[in-house]
């Protein structure tokens, strides 16, 4: 078997297992897409689209953090626990084919999520915006979806099985709420307002709102950078926790 099928088959087996699993796959595409029908567009105020607008983008960033985060820290907290993850380590199988998979299966999930706010926004919202608007918001989020994989990752390789869900839980909703993704960061106190420039989830809002000119004026280098050193943080850290791992068990 040539190295792109292993690929190919270890991304599809992902996927499948994953989307056998109601109570995984309910939550991450009805909750963001609920969440936005009654606060984006039940709650908008009369007359006007730029409040149903600006939570299209804040809510979509909300629904694609979930499935990478939780994907990615249950799974391999599990298959660790379960001893799969060495004895993928043991096969012929490159490690970067079952890391791969997982951000495959998180991109998917995304790209649904992103298909039903887009389509919610658009039939219920009445958001109009350009074409390349559209498709800018929706590659944005797609590559967003990177820093939160990695935290899921790190999250897997550090926590038990059981741990892992209530952690990722306790790190999830506080980062969606004090990132400004559920209401407008402006409605915040003053300290937490502050306190959104730690999350990556803030940052990856302000890129997209930025597309639309809604956005509270940062430069969009700065956004650019905080993502760009976050992920190349986490990335370190998990080589770093991997090799540990994979130290320990040899």
């Amino acid at each position: 078997m040539n190295t792109l099928a292993i690929y190919q088959k270890e991304a599809w087996y992902d996927l499948i297992s994953v989307w056998r699993t109601p109570g995984f796959v309910l939550p991450a595409l009805a909750f963001p897409l609920v969440f936005y029908l009654f606060f984006g567009v039940l709650f908008s105020p009369s007359g006007s689209t730029s409040h149903a607008v600006y939570m299209l983008v804040t809510y979509s960033c909300f629904g694609i953090m979930g499935p990478a985060m939780f994907n990615f820290a249950m799974s391999i907290a599990s298959d660790r626990a379960q001893g799969w993850l060495t004895l993928k380590r043991l096969s012929p199988m490159p490690v970067s084919a079952y890391l791969l998979a997982k951000m495959a299966t998180s991109l998917v999930f995304a790209l649904f999520i992103i298909l039903l706010l887009f389509s919610a926004a658009a039939i219920f919202g009445e958001v109009r915006l350009y074409h390349s608007q559209w498709l800018g918001l929706a590659l944005l989020l797609l590559l967003g979806t990177v820093p939160f994989a990695l935290i899921g990752l790190l999250l897997g390789l550090t926590l038990s099985d059981k741990a892992a869900p209530g952690v990722v839980n306790l790190l999830y909703l506080p980062m969606a709420f004090l990132s400004g993704l559920w209401l407008p960061v402006t409605m915040l106190p003053q300290f937490l307002q502050q306190l959104a420039w730690l999350w990556p989830s803030y940052h990856l809002s302000q890129l997209g709102l930025k597309l639309l000119a809604l956005d509270q004026g940062q430069p969009l280098l700065l956004h650019l950078t905080i993502l760009l050193v976050t992920s190349t943080v986490l990335t370190l850290l998990c080589l770093l926790v991997f090799r540990r791992y994979t130290g320990a068990k040899s």
